[in-house]
């Protein structure tokens, strides 16, 4: 039980690090500067582009057309 505990906490930990780098991505491809300075809607725009690509990346995935690109 502790050893799945362990996989999953781990899994999890893997996936905030990824959005979190692909936070910063989207960031750069869309010119925004991420931060306290920049615009709710700035920084809103970024949030959505993750989720929208999300949101496609597990539609791709269940119908198995995703590939890692």
């Amino acid at each position: 039980m502790l050893k799945d505990m362990k996989v999953i906490q781990m899994r999890f930990l893997f996936l905030l690090r990824t959005i979190e780098q692909m936070k910063y991505v989207i960031a750069r491809e869309l010119g925004v500067t991420l931060g306290p300075d920049t615009s709710a809607r700035a920084n809103g725009s970024v949030g959505g582009e993750i989720t929208k690509r999300l949101v496609r990346m597990t539609e791709e995935q269940l119908t198995g057309q995703y590939r890692l690109q």
